[in-house]
């Protein structure tokens, strides 16, 4: 299903270009509200990161949806699974997430939650879509919305990511480094660790509007690997701009990404969980596939974008899938990706199996693996010649190996991803593939 503004993951971009404006913005207020609420009114919760344009849109989706009926629950900076998490809790009939993710502060977009706790469907995106190509109708002034602070959404969440480990479980002896990206985890986020026991080396944690992914943070770790070895941490535990991904770094300052993270966590489970198929996209790594079915356990790829995983997982009623970038959803404990539940979740199997990060994935060995991002229109992807190269590259590197080529969901560029078993291979034909997009665009 074609869609105008809304792309992976919401709607997303420059602050003051396209749509990304307070007048879109409000009108996206108003047709969400009419949407998701059915035009009755009800209530909307909305959170959102740390970005100084933050404020700018809060106010023009709060007008919006209170043109429309709806009244309006003010989160302040929260992480977006914590949105999802309170929209169920405080029985809303929408979460709305103001946030650009792991992008610059110059970036803002919007992103959605059903009452559910759960994103939108393709299809719904496409509803608020057709509202908003019609006029914006304020309701009748006795009917307007109202607005309201919640002072203790902080807490809430914080009480909620601590029950989602065993209570006999402490943290206590551990020392973790905890990169909060000077992002929407910033005060939640050590909270939830210190309460736990744990003993805290903190960084990214001073958000002043304008830092926000600035070289911190899990989609630029390397900051967090350095401060790992230099603390004497046990490990380091690094969350994106708005709380959903999550990177993990060991005791040695090497990097442990999302398709590390879901072994672990895949390896640990038990019972009737502990053999169902473990849900990845087109980009999860080879090595996991072959790793996961050593143990018994099969992998189904989606799509990119973890609500397709979380699609995949609610249609087949399993419980654990994720990205290579960090987004992972543990569904049977919450019903999106959340950065500090899904950290929880591998520090308990690490406690359980008495083990540490560098020792619990000895049993995965990842295959060498190139992304490579092109500035490219889409329409290069129809290309011939390219098509032509990519049965070639594919035929040069049989069955333990594969070529990935996508338009970007959130950014004007086309990747190319090449994956083997020789890594020199896979450079080289990546490097290929990608002069052929560049040539061809």
């Amino acid at each position: 299903m074609t869609r105008k503004y809304f792309g992976t993951d919401g709607i997303r971009g420059r602050v003051g270009q396209g749509v990304i404006t307070p007048e879109f913005v409000l009108k996206l207020g108003w047709a969400a509200g009419q949407v998701l609420g059915g035009g009755r009114g009800g209530r909307v919760v909305i959170g959102k990161d740390t970005r100084l344009s933050g404020y700018l849109f809060e106010s023009a989706l709060e007008a919006g949806l209170s043109a429309g009926g709806a009244d309006i629950l003010l989160l302040g900076p929260m992480p977006t699974p914590a949105i999802a998490y309170l929209t169920r809790a405080l029985r809303a009939q929408a979460g709305i997430v103001i946030s650009a993710s792991h992008n610059p502060y110059e970036d803002n977009g919007i992103k959605f939650f059903r009452a559910d706790g759960d994103k939108l469907a393709d299809e719904v995106e496409h509803e608020i879509e057709t509202w908003l190509e019609k006029p914006l109708q304020i309701t009748d002034p006795s009917s307007l919305g109202k607005a309201k602070r919640v002072k203790d959404a902080a807490g809430r969440y914080v009480e909620f990511c601590k029950s989602t480990i065993s209570q006999q479980l402490s943290l206590s002896g551990l020392t973790i480094a905890l990169d909060c990206a000077h992002g929407a985890t910033y005060h939640v986020a050590p909270l939830v660790f210190e309460e736990l026991g744990a003993t805290l080396r903190l960084m990214g944690a001073e958000p002043d509007g304008l830092n926000i992914n600035d070289g911190v943070g899990s989609t630029q770790p390397q900051a967090l690997c350095d401060f790992v070895v230099e603390t004497g941490a046990d490990f380091g535990v690094a969350f994106d701009g708005d709380g959903d991904r999550l990177a993990m770094v060991d005791s040695r300052g090497q990097l442990l990404d999302g398709d590390d993270l879901l072994y672990i966590i895949a390896s640990s489970r038990s019972g009737e969980e502990a053999k169902q198929p473990l849900v990845g996209t087109v980009m999860t790594n080879m090595g996991l596939e072959h790793a996961l079915s050593e143990q018994g356990i099969a992998l189904h790829r989606t799509r990119v974008g973890d609500r397709y995983i979380l699609q995949h997982l609610k249609q087949n009623h399993w419980s654990l899938g994720g990205e290579p970038s960090g987004h992972i959803i543990c569904r049977n404990k919450t019903t999106t990706g959340d950065g500090i539940i899904a950290a929880l979740q591998v520090i308990e199997a690490l406690l359980r199996q008495q083990t540490t990060l560098q020792q619990a994935i000895k049993g995965f060995q990842h295959f060498p693996q190139v992304l490579k991002n092109i500035q490219a229109d889409t329409g290069v992807l129809q290309d011939r010649v390219l098509q032509q190269l990519t049965c070639e590259v594919e035929k040069q590197l049989g069955q333990e190996g594969r070529v990935l080529i996508r338009a970007s969901g959130t950014e004007p560029l086309v990747r190319v991803m090449v994956e083997g078993r020789d890594a020199q291979q896979v450079e080289r034909l990546s490097q290929k593939m990608a002069d052929c997009v560049a040539e061809q665009a």
